[in-house]
């Protein structure tokens, strides 16, 4: 799913595009997309864009009269720009937006059909789609802190909880925890002040260094092929591949369509945490630390 960096790239992106321009038309072909049908969409056609901002992982486009668009990527949908009235296809197009200069695509794959598109009217319709969570590189030190210990859950789960922070997703919150070495599954009312300290200096700073690599990346092209396991990357998607800092293999635990990599011995002390699939499946058989698993895959140094 994008993220905050991926966010606001295509926010920076499509600034460069559509602002101040009016929209021309708006062809939408998943019956499933739109979501709301006050105020209807061709309210908004020949209203100039006015303003662009991210709320959480949303990305909302403002035109004259207060309407806006709200677009939620979630994981698989994707933004393309090409050229005024491209075709679109019914198998992987949801919709596309024409203005003067240009075409705004919005792709999914898959078939689940989970992105969504809200037309609202007004500040007080787009504040209610917010999740409230707060902005990591806006707030202070001791609101992320009060925001962090509100309730015992994991440093995973707070992290990614947009009720509690704002554009943190599953790629992102592997990052900030293996450049903080501390545990995904650490509690987080049993962090010390100096731990959390460290959490919050890593969350800013990760976010923000790939914000700029995404810009020094695609400079002034539009941003294609958004991804979550992106070149460079320390541990998310490394799953048996060395850990940049220390060398040790990442490891992994999988949930339902997601996975949490990080490194046994940067984060978790040198101990393995359970996969819920492989242990019940290993039982007793299943390694608790860094040299029995070396030992058992032939790696141990």
């Amino acid at each position: 799913m994008p993220e905050l960096p991926d966010i606001t790239l295509y926010i920076e992106a499509l600034e460069k595009r559509i602002l101040g321009s009016a929209l021309e038309d708006v062809r939408i072909i998943s019956p499933f997309l739109l979501r709301t049908a006050t105020p209807p969409v061709k309210d908004a056609i020949r209203k100039k864009v006015v303003k662009l901002r991210r709320i959480g992982k949303r990305i909302c486009i403002g035109f004259e009269n207060d309407i806006w668009f709200v677009l939620h990527l979630m994981i698989a949908g994707r933004l393309h720009w090409r050229q005024r009235g491209a075709e679109i296809s019914p198998r992987q197009n949801f919709a596309a937006f024409d203005f003067p200069d240009g075409s705004l695509l919005w792709s999914e794959a898959g078939s689940k059909k989970r992105a969504s598109l809200h037309v609202v009217a007004g500040e007080n319709e787009l504040r209610a789609l917010n999740a409230g969570g707060i902005e990591v590189l806006e707030c202070s030190y001791d609101e992320f802190a009060k925001a962090l210990r509100s309730s015992n859950h994991t440093l995973k789960r707070m992290l990614t909880d947009p009720h509690i922070f704002s554009g943190i997703g599953n790629a992102y919150s592997d990052e900030i925890l293996w450049e903080a070495k501390l545990s995904p599954v650490a509690m987080t009312q049993k962090l010390s002040d100096e731990a959390v300290k460290n959490l919050f200096e890593a969350t800013r700073s990760t976010l923000n260094l790939w914000t700029q690599k995404l810009r020094d990346k695609y400079k002034d092209s539009f941003p294609e092929k958004v991804t979550a396991f992106r070149e460079g990357m320390a541990v998310h998607g490394r799953y048996k591949k060395n850990c940049p800092r220390c060398n040790t293999i990442v490891q992994r635990i999988r949930y339902a369509d997601n996975e949490t990599n990080y490194c046994p011995r940067c984060q978790t002390g040198g101990k393995l945490l359970a996969d819920r699939s492989l242990s019940r499946l290993l039982k007793e058989d299943w390694p608790k630390s860094i040299e029995e698993l070396e030992l058992r895959t032939g790696k141990h140094k």
